[in-house]
């Protein structure tokens, strides 16, 4: 039968055993059960990294909410302002342009340059917005361009009588009975 000796032994630290009890000294190793001072850091800094982008992301999406609003507010007043353009009758008093207040304090101005196109009573309007918010140190522009069809707009009889000729000429040369 074999003899064991227990100094031969070491336990999972690496430190030797004898009588049962472990060594310690600068010959033996602790067992590590806890956490290091490299790896706390560690998790502390990607900790700190994710909070900084969640916190980038959140400050993001607060200034879209904002940005979308002001938008949306905005494009009521255009909306509002082409609507008295597109019912104005009189083009002397759409050529004077117009401005109004609205109820968020904001003032709008709009302008229109009407211009004659080569078929009768059809008019290429230019409309232009401008939107001033309070606290806004430049207005928000917006430019649009479109047709109407304005019977009452026409300035010279004669020019109106000529491009009305000139269509049914057209007309009539498409449909093949002149030539």
């Amino acid at each position: 039968m074999k003899t064991f000796r227990f100094s031969n032994f070491r336990d999972r630290s690496g430190g030797l055993l004898r009588g049962g009890v472990r060594r310690v000294g600068p010959g033996a190793r602790r067992a590590t059960r806890a956490f290091t001072l490299v790896e706390v850091l560690v998790a502390i800094m990607i900790f700190a990294f994710s909070a900084v982008i969640l916190a980038a992301t959140y400050v993001n999406v607060l200034n879209s909410y904002l940005i979308v609003e002001r938008v949306a507010q905005s494009s009521s007043d255009v909306t509002f302002a082409r609507s008295l353009v597109l019912t104005e009758p009189d083009r002397k008093k759409l050529e004077q342009g117009g401005e109004f207040d609205t109820t968020d304090s904001r003032h709008v101005k709009w302008e229109v340059e009407i211009l004659s196109t080569s078929t009768a009573d059809l008019f290429t309007v230019n409309f232009t917005c401008s939107v001033t918010a309070t606290g806004e140190s430049e207005p928000q522009k917006t430019t649009q361009t479109f047709l109407l069809l304005r019977p009452t707009w026409s300035i010279d009889p004669g020019e109106r009588s000529k491009l009305r000729e000139a269509a049914k000429t057209r007309i009539l040369e498409l449909q093949g009975k002149k030539n």
